[in-house]
Protein backbone atom coordinates (compact mmCIF):
# COMPACT_ATOMS: atom_id res chain seq x y z
CA UNK A 1 0.00 0.00 0.00
CA UNK A 2 1.27 3.63 -0.95
CA UNK A 3 -0.22 6.39 0.58
CA UNK A 4 0.98 9.58 -1.67
CA UNK A 5 -0.81 12.54 -0.17
CA UNK A 6 -4.07 12.38 -2.05
CA UNK A 7 -2.84 9.21 -3.99
CA UNK A 8 -3.73 6.05 -2.63
CA UNK A 9 -2.45 2.79 -4.57
CA UNK A 10 -3.70 -0.49 -3.35
CA UNK A 11 -4.17 -4.14 -4.47
CA UNK A 12 -7.60 -4.28 -5.61
CA UNK A 13 -10.24 -6.69 -7.43
CA UNK A 14 -9.91 -5.79 -10.97
CA UNK A 15 -13.36 -6.32 -12.11
CA UNK A 16 -14.62 -3.34 -10.34
CA UNK A 17 -17.39 -0.72 -12.12
CA UNK A 18 -14.66 1.92 -11.87
CA UNK A 19 -11.60 0.24 -12.70
CA UNK A 20 -12.82 -1.78 -15.87
CA UNK A 21 -13.26 1.12 -17.45
CA UNK A 22 -9.21 1.50 -16.79
CA UNK A 23 -8.78 -1.59 -18.63
CA UNK A 24 -10.96 -1.00 -21.50
CA UNK A 25 -9.30 2.12 -21.80
CA UNK A 26 -5.81 0.93 -22.52
CA UNK A 27 -7.24 -1.90 -24.70
CA UNK A 28 -8.33 1.25 -26.83
CA UNK A 29 -5.46 3.26 -26.85
CA UNK A 30 -3.24 0.17 -27.70
CA UNK A 31 -5.64 -1.37 -30.32
CA UNK A 32 -5.20 2.64 -31.88
CA UNK A 33 -2.01 2.10 -31.80
CA UNK A 34 -1.00 -1.41 -33.54
CA UNK A 35 -2.18 -4.21 -34.90
CA UNK A 36 -4.07 -7.18 -33.11
CA UNK A 37 -1.79 -9.37 -33.65
CA UNK A 38 1.11 -6.95 -31.62
CA UNK A 39 -1.54 -6.22 -28.76
CA UNK A 40 -1.08 -9.12 -25.85
CA UNK A 41 -4.34 -8.22 -23.76
CA UNK A 42 -4.38 -10.25 -20.40
CA UNK A 43 -8.13 -10.05 -19.59
CA UNK A 44 -10.26 -9.68 -16.25
CA UNK A 45 -10.95 -13.29 -15.51
CA UNK A 46 -6.52 -13.91 -15.80
CA UNK A 47 -6.25 -10.74 -13.72
CA UNK A 48 -8.04 -12.21 -11.31
CA UNK A 49 -5.91 -15.51 -10.57
CA UNK A 50 -3.89 -15.84 -7.45
CA UNK A 51 -1.26 -15.84 -9.47
CA UNK A 52 -1.72 -11.91 -9.94
CA UNK A 53 -1.37 -9.05 -8.06
CA UNK A 54 -3.18 -6.25 -9.68
CA UNK A 55 -3.17 -2.50 -8.24
CA UNK A 56 -5.26 0.92 -8.57
CA UNK A 57 -4.39 4.43 -7.79
CA UNK A 58 -6.98 6.54 -6.93
CA UNK A 59 -7.08 10.70 -6.71
CA UNK A 60 -9.35 10.99 -4.06
CA UNK A 61 -11.08 7.91 -4.14
CA UNK A 62 -11.22 7.95 -8.29
CA UNK A 63 -9.57 5.24 -10.20
CA UNK A 64 -6.81 6.86 -12.24
CA UNK A 65 -4.33 3.95 -12.96
CA UNK A 66 -3.43 0.57 -12.68
CA UNK A 67 -0.74 -2.06 -12.84
CA UNK A 68 -0.35 -6.07 -12.84
CA UNK A 69 2.19 -7.91 -11.88
CA UNK A 70 1.76 -11.53 -12.95
CA UNK A 71 3.79 -14.07 -10.79
CA UNK A 72 5.54 -16.99 -13.50
CA UNK A 73 5.92 -20.53 -12.62
CA UNK A 74 9.70 -20.25 -12.62
CA UNK A 75 10.17 -17.95 -10.44
CA UNK A 76 9.67 -14.54 -12.71
CA UNK A 77 7.69 -11.79 -13.17
CA UNK A 78 5.86 -9.97 -15.47
CA UNK A 79 4.63 -6.81 -15.24
CA UNK A 80 1.06 -6.00 -17.19
CA UNK A 81 -1.36 -3.41 -17.76
CA UNK A 82 0.50 -0.42 -16.63
CA UNK A 83 -2.46 2.66 -17.29
CA UNK A 84 -2.75 5.94 -16.37
CA UNK A 85 -5.89 8.26 -16.96
CA UNK A 86 -5.04 10.66 -19.95
CA UNK A 87 -6.19 13.64 -17.44
CA UNK A 88 -3.72 12.63 -14.34
CA UNK A 89 -0.70 11.75 -16.44
CA UNK A 90 2.20 13.64 -15.57
CA UNK A 91 1.65 13.57 -11.49
CA UNK A 92 4.58 10.70 -11.36
CA UNK A 93 1.71 8.03 -11.01
CA UNK A 94 2.96 5.74 -13.11
CA UNK A 95 6.39 5.47 -11.48
CA UNK A 96 4.74 4.78 -8.14
CA UNK A 97 2.58 1.97 -9.34
CA UNK A 98 5.23 0.61 -10.99
CA UNK A 99 7.56 0.61 -7.87
CA UNK A 100 5.08 -1.01 -5.70
CA UNK A 101 4.63 -3.76 -7.81
CA UNK A 102 8.93 -3.82 -8.14
CA UNK A 103 9.09 -4.09 -4.52
CA UNK A 104 6.12 -6.52 -4.24
CA UNK A 105 7.96 -8.69 -6.79
CA UNK A 106 11.43 -8.20 -5.22
CA UNK A 107 9.66 -9.22 -2.01
CA UNK A 108 8.74 -12.26 -3.72
CA UNK A 109 11.80 -12.95 -4.50
CA UNK A 110 10.94 -12.47 -8.47
CA UNK A 111 13.28 -11.81 -10.72
CA UNK A 112 14.01 -11.36 -13.50
CA UNK A 113 11.36 -9.12 -14.12
CA UNK A 114 9.82 -8.78 -17.58
CA UNK A 115 7.63 -6.76 -19.74
CA UNK A 116 6.52 -6.53 -23.38
CA UNK A 117 5.71 -2.54 -24.45
CA UNK A 118 4.78 -1.23 -28.01
CA UNK A 119 7.61 1.00 -30.22
CA UNK A 120 5.31 4.34 -29.64
CA UNK A 121 4.90 4.20 -26.07
CA UNK A 122 7.98 6.83 -25.08
CA UNK A 123 6.95 7.74 -21.94
CA UNK A 124 6.77 4.25 -20.66
CA UNK A 125 9.89 3.16 -22.30
CA UNK A 126 11.71 6.29 -20.18
CA UNK A 127 9.98 5.15 -17.45
CA UNK A 128 10.88 1.03 -17.51
CA UNK A 129 14.39 2.46 -18.56
CA UNK A 130 14.48 4.63 -15.23
CA UNK A 131 13.52 1.65 -13.03
CA UNK A 132 16.13 -0.77 -14.12
CA UNK A 133 14.78 -2.28 -17.33
CA UNK A 134 16.86 -2.73 -20.45
CA UNK A 135 15.90 -4.40 -23.38
CA UNK A 136 15.87 -7.99 -24.27
CA UNK A 137 14.49 -10.43 -27.20
CA UNK A 138 11.02 -12.30 -26.39
CA UNK A 139 10.89 -14.03 -23.33
CA UNK A 140 8.00 -16.10 -22.45
CA UNK A 141 5.67 -17.51 -25.34
CA UNK A 142 6.12 -13.58 -27.04
CA UNK A 143 7.42 -14.42 -30.62
CA UNK A 144 9.59 -11.41 -32.51
CA UNK A 145 7.33 -8.35 -33.04
CA UNK A 146 8.80 -4.72 -35.23
CA UNK A 147 5.67 -3.29 -32.73
CA UNK A 148 7.09 -5.09 -29.40
CA UNK A 149 9.93 -3.60 -27.08
CA UNK A 150 10.59 -6.59 -24.33
CA UNK A 151 12.27 -5.47 -20.92
CA UNK A 152 13.59 -7.12 -18.12
CA UNK A 153 15.14 -5.86 -14.69
CA UNK A 154 17.42 -8.16 -13.28
CA UNK A 155 18.43 -6.20 -9.60
CA UNK A 156 16.06 -5.71 -7.14
CA UNK A 157 15.12 -1.84 -6.43
CA UNK A 158 16.20 -2.40 -2.99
Amino acid sequence: MSALGRINIVEEDPDQPDVVPLIRALDVFHSELYPAESNHFIDIAALKDPSVTFVVARIEGVAVGCGALVRQPDGSGEIKRMYIAPATRGQGLGRHILQILLNIADDQGLTPVFLETGIHNLEALSLYRSLGFHERGPFGAYAEDPNSIFMERKVPLR
